[in-house]
């Protein structure tokens, strides 16, 4: 552990230095040692969007310090003005999926409360997850039972990142990972409260799902998903990248093709957003 936390120190140290930013870390938004976020301000702001993200893990270990979920995005988009929050919450075998994603939406709720704090703007909100993560954003956007219907027009869309657990039923339902029978069990109902793809309405954000190529079930769940999405008239998109689950979260924020696609899918989610991206090329 003592490893980690040095290693972790490290990655704020070089971020802080390199993206200009203010960090504040393990700001707490609950009373649980895990319900933690880190808060990156760039030099600055005024008025800035937020970029919220929840990491992925399998629902049992991850770290909102981690390279892969903070380096590039914080490297890309906190020198643009984006203020960038990266989030922990409480995991398996203590917490369930569900809860989790209770732990999300509370974290949500602070971040929008005091963002002015920060000199950001809680009208310009986005939400991103990786992974398990993407899994628990999901279930933010679709469910009106996890957050508060108006504070949820406050937001402007949400971006998914290789999340293959869009419809949990389906995938209990067939061979699967052990993975899924730690975090999900054997109760039918717990699939479908859990799976974002049963909670879709017509009134949920804009959404892009990104999805591996290299993976055989990835793009089919954000395929059934988006697919359900747009028949209700949600704006949903799908991406598929030739990159792997662990590239898609790292990767993203270089300087690529890759990059500049979710940059224009938050182009499309509010004209605001424009002079805090790099220019289009």
């Amino acid at each position: 552990m003592k490893l980690v936390t040095l290693f972790s120190c490290f990655v704020i140290l070089f971020l802080a230095a390199h993206s200009q930013a203010e960090i504040l870390v393990d700001i707490p938004y609950g009373t649980a040692k895990e319900q933690k976020l880190d808060i990156y301000i760039p030099a600055k702001s005024l008025n800035n969007p937020v970029l919220f993200m929840v990491h992925g893990g399998a629902w049992r270990i991850g770290d909102k310090q981690n390279r892969s979920v903070v380096k590039a995005k914080v490297e890309r988009w906190v020198k643009q003005g984006w203020v960038f929050v990266s989030i922990n919450y409480r995991m398996l075998p203590n917490t369930d999926p569900y809860q989790q994603a209770g732990d999300v939406a509370k974290a949500l709720a602070y971040v929008q409360a005091h963002s002015a704090e920060w000199n950001a703007d809680s009208s310009k909100i986005i939400v991103m997850g990786h992974s398990a993560g993407a899994h628990l954003v999901s279930l933010l956007l679709t469910d009106t039972a996890l957050y508060d219907a108006e504070a949820m027009k406050q937001l402007q869309g949400g971006i998914l990142l290789d999340s293959a657990a869009l419809d949990i039923t389906k995938i209990m339902s067939g061979k699967h990972s052990r993975l899924y029978d730690r975090a999900f069990g054997k109760d039918p109902v717990y699939w479908r409260k859990t799976s974002a793809i049963e909670h879709l309405h017509s009134n949920v954000k804009p959404m892009l799902a990104v999805c591996s190529t290299q993976r055989d079930d990835s793009c089919a769940q954000a395929h059934s998903f988006v697919t359900k999405a747009q028949t209700l008239g949600v704006k949903a998109q799908q991406l598929g990248v030739d990159l792997s689950h662990t590239q898609i979260n790292s990767n993203l924020g270089d300087d690529s093709l890759y990059t500049k696609n979710i940059e224009h899918f938050i182009r499309s989610l509010d004209p605001r957003f424009s002079v805090f991206l790099p220019p289009t090329t």
